[in-house]
């Protein structure tokens, strides 16, 4: 039986590890070397680290950066921030990453994941999808950590997608984020109905329950989260944690079922 990944996300601005709420709200709680080493031995299922800098100031990625990061992580990592050449999505597998994520660049430029696809197989493209809820219903792409409202609609955009040669979409909630009190489960269910590919949901995870309740509703999914998994308590103390063996087998039985 295929399984739900249950995968930590962690934001990185100028090497330092941050956590939003609503993609605002910053605050630092330390070194993601430091956090990969501890998810090491929590045997996590992957890892998603995304440089929320590199996109918006037009840099290049951090390769010194990544392959530290490459180097000391023992589960799966996907990379995203600042990719917009197929010449830096393969010197960033080449440090050792197994994934690289496109945002902005895929909604500038879709022709790019296929071009992506072509050089390092489609099980190694992910594209992210930042989303908000229009204040009159439906949903949004956002670009630029949320800034820029693309006007392109999530679920049909993922079909493209999937037709340019994704291998995996992630739907990030920015109305969710960081707020731990669940996930939006309508989003993730409209894009999970348009598209065949591995999706993994992001943004409100605050407790296990939710990550249940996703698995009952939406099946073999990608579990992720930040805040649950960095914060502890009501007042958000830094503690990174993931669940046990038990934890684990509870949201597999809700997949199962």
């Amino acid at each position: 039986m295929l399984r739900a990944r249950i995968i930590p996300s962690l934001l990185v601005r100028q090497s330092g590890l941050v956590k939003t709420r609503k993609f605002a709200d910053e605050k630092y709680v330390g070194d993601p070397i430091n956090a990969v080493r501890i998810f090491n031995e929590k045997e996590v299922d992957e890892l998603i680290v995304s440089d929320i800098d590199a996109t918006t100031e037009g840099c290049e990625p951090n390769y010194e950066m990544i392959a530290r990061l490459a180097a000391e992580c023992r589960m799966p990592l996907c990379y995203g921030g600042g990719i917009t050449s197929v010449e830096q999505a393969k010197r960033i597998m080449g440090l050792g990453v197994e994934k690289v994520a496109l945002s902005a660049a895929a909604v500038r430029r879709p022709g790019l994941v296929s071009q992506i696809a072509e050089q390092v197989g489609t099980q190694s493209v992910v594209v992210v999808l930042d989303v908000k809820k229009k204040f009159l219903g439906g949903y949004r792409i956002h670009i630029r950590n949320g800034t820029v409202d693309t006007k392109l609609d999530p679920a049909i955009f993922a079909r493209e997608m999937e037709q340019r040669g994704a291998g995996e979409i992630v739907v990030n909630s920015i109305d969710h984020d960081g707020m731990m009190q669940g996930y939006d489960l309508v989003l993730a269910s409209q894009v999970r109905d348009a598209v065949g590919l591995p999706m993994t949901i992001l943004g409100g995870a605050g407790s296990y329950d939710h990550m249940r309740e996703a698995a009952i509703r939406l099946g073999t999914i990608g579990l992720g989260a930040g805040s649950l998994f960095i914060f502890k308590g009501k007042y958000r103390a830094v503690l990174i944690n993931y669940p046990g063996a038990e934890e684990r087998a509870m949201i597999q039985r809700a997949v199962a079922r």
